[in-house]
């Protein structure tokens, strides 16, 4: 895609501004770190004579690194709450572990008025000590 760009002699900025976004959030979308939806990928696709997987990579959920967002996050909450469901385990289970081999792992959405919320549940086998 940079070399189709190159090649056509757009700078992000005017690239940018035949479709909507700025030069800096163009140049992001070159370096895979933003999603295109679908209408705005083919404008750029077609503005750099691309089609196929060149305009299907637009339109993916990037990978932010290891500063994602999403991912910052949920390791937060674990660092914040891990040591309190870690010890709300132990009183209700005893000494041992939750599995994260016997384990499954649900993502679900749920609509409410003031904002949509994320349910993670997380479902392990417990996995008691064993004293020898």
């Amino acid at each position: 895609m940079e070399g189709a760009r190159k090649a056509k002699g757009f700078t992000y900025e005017e690239l940018g501004e035949k479709v909507g976004f700025n030069a800096v959030y163009m140049a992001s979308v070159f370096d895979g770190q933003q999603y295109v939806p679908p209408e705005k990928a083919d404008e750029i696709a077609s503005l750099l004579g691309l089609a196929g997987e060149d305009v299907k990579t637009l339109s993916q959920y990037p990978y932010k690194g290891n500063v994602d967002p999403v991912i910052y996050r949920l390791q937060e909450i674990v660092d914040v709450y891990g040591p309190s469901i870690k010890e709300v385990i132990h009183e209700k289970f005893g000494d041992g572990i939750m599995s994260a081999i016997d384990f499954s792992l649900e993502v679900k959405k749920e609509e409410d008025p003031a904002g949509d919320r994320v349910v993670i549940i997380l479902n392990g086998k417990f996995l008691p000590y064993k004293v020898f």
